[in-house]
């Protein structure tokens, strides 16, 4: 007789349960339909759209990023086939370059500690940990966006440590970033009164030609701003003045929706509303401007639900899957490069924001046992959480991965969103040409109760066959996410194809 898990049966019960609450809605749904175009006119998303951000502090364990840690090989690979790690956080200030074992301590100037910010906790960042990352690298096929720090470094050490990353990771080394949430510096790095978008750019460029003087290929991404996007603007009007600038292909900046954990305006219905999504529409009108200015692409290379560990019952849950490929496709759409959404292990993300989870205390607060506690992954908003020596991909990782299906594409301009939240349904829509020629569509409805009778027109002439999958939990506060095999769920007829998206799910559908 076969045996199954409590757990396991529960969490079956409760999708069949869920299914079954949601075909029976299904004949109240709301009918809208979709005129999709047949040309694919709009941005190239990158294969390697679809990224993750750890802190550097990561590195101080050389088994973490090696090839040795197989669980976490295994979901990298199963969260994208061309994956970009980011390595930066708020500990990147903090390192020190360690070529060698009798490489002694630099003298490390004076920093100001303040509540929130990383405690001035000085660690070494060694060889043996950067040649495990090249390994690491190349089991997983990913590239590496590689942060070097500015706020306690110097010139000297950060172009040795660039030379030999460099040398190491090859061809798996896309860029270097110096310097992390750069426009937060006078918090407790720099002078308040002297510190600015114009400062900030004569230090970096003091460190980049460094670094470019003994790695003339190096390629930069900058500035990594935490929030001040108009950093971005300023220091693309400030570009053409600059002789003979180092080669930088990316313009980065930051986002959190919210936190910290505490603050009650961090919730599901308010991650999810459009106007959260109008706001970072406004960001990215912002960003590409400036990038197209300095010939370059954005990328965001840190973020997540909410900053400092993100908000249990938030970041943790399915909603958090709904943001996360509703975001990274909005991004997608606007010619972002990439997105890194932040994680790690609960110890690094912590020491990156003063010591401590905010959650975990919001947590005890609120009366869970360190059983229950535990049972959440650490940091909240991590896309692959470490249980012991357990690795397994997070609701908002599977958002990521969902979106990232798309990778490779090039996106259709059409107004798609805009026709479904006409409805009064909160839902958006996405559609793409692949590169194998065939259409793929996108839609999720991020509506609390009200489903979707989705009617895709492709045009009366066309014909072809259609297969969909689904991101789907049992509802928005589940604790877990799946992503359903595509189906064929039959051929056009007079070129439309109708489908039920259930609230609180995402539907990918495909026509070859």
């Amino acid at each position: 007789m076969t045996t199954i898990s409590r757990r396991k049966f529960l969490a079956t019960t409760a999708l069949t349960v869920a299914a079954t609450r949601l075909c029976a809605q299904a004949s109240n749904a709301t009918q809208v339909t979709l005129a999709i175009p047949a040309e694919a006119t709009g941005p190239h998303m990158p294969e390697d759209f679809v990224g993750l951000s750890y802190e550097v502090q990561q590195l101080t364990d050389p088994s973490f990023f090696s090839p040795q840690n197989t669980g976490l090989i295994r979901e990298c690979k199963a969260l994208s086939p061309h994956g970009v790690l980011r390595l930066g956080g708020n500990t990147s200030e903090f390192g020190y370059w360690k070529p060698t074992p009798e490489s002694p301590e630099p003298v490390h100037p004076q920093t100001r500690e303040v509540v929130g910010e990383p405690k001035p906790q000085y660690y070494a960042v060694t060889a043996e940990a950067v040649r495990n990352l090249a390994e690491f690298l190349k089991a997983t096929g990913w590239t590496c966006l590689y942060g070097i720090g500015m706020g306690t470094n110097t010139p000297e050490r950060a172009a040795a440590e660039a030379e030999f990353v460099a040398k190491t990771l090859g061809s798996r080394l896309q860029y270097f970033q110096i310097g992390n949430e750069v426009d937060l510096f006078d918090r407790h790095l720099r002078d308040p009164k002297t510190w600015s978008a114009k400062t900030y750019l004569q230090e970096w460029l003091n460190m980049a030609r460094a670094i470019v003087a003994r790695v003339p290929q190096a390629r930069f991404g900058m500035p990594d701003v935490a929030g001040k996007v108009e950093w971005l603007t300023e220091i693309a009007a400030m570009w053409p003045s600059i002789e003979n600038p180092p080669h930088v292909t990316t313009l980065t900046h930051h986002y959190y929706f919210g936190g910290p954990a505490t603050n009650p305006d961090v919730n599901i219905p308010n991650l999810l509303k459009p106007a959260t999504m109008a706001k970072v529409q406004h960001t990215a009108d912002i960003a590409t401007a400036a990038a197209d200015k300095v010939g370059a692409r954005v990328r965001m290379t840190e973020g997540n639900t909410c900053y400092r560990g993100g908000k249990p019952g938030v970041s943790d849950v399915f909603a958090a899957a709904l943001w996360a490929a509703d975001y990274s496709l909005l991004l997608a759409s606007n010619n972002y490069s990439g997105i890194n959404l932040h994680g790690g292990t609960g110890k690094s993300v912590a020491n990156s924001v003063g010591g401590f989870l905010p959650g975990d205390v919001m947590l005890k607060d609120q009366g869970e046992t360190p059983e229950q506690i535990a049972s959440h992954p650490h940091p909240f908003y991590t896309p692959i959480a470490t249980f012991g020596s357990e690795y397994r991909l997070m609701p908002v990782g599977y958002g990521l991965k969902f979106a990232g299906s798309l990778s490779g594409a090039r996106l259709m301009r059409a107004e798609l969103t805009q026709t479904l939240q006409a409805t009064g349904v909160d839902a958006t829509a996405y559609a793409a040409k692949l590169a194998s020629g065939e259409t793929a569509v996108i839609v999720l409805n991020k509506d609390a109760s009200r489903d979707l009778e989705l009617t895709l027109d492709f045009g009366s002439g066309k014909a072809g066959s259609v297969s969909v999958e689904t991101l789907h939990a049992p509802a928005l506060e589940s604790r877990e996410a799946r992503i359903s095999p595509a189906a064929p769920k039959g051929a056009l007829k007079q070129g439309k194809f109708t489908v039920t998206v259930t609230h609180a799910s995402g539907v990918r559908m495909i026509l070859a």
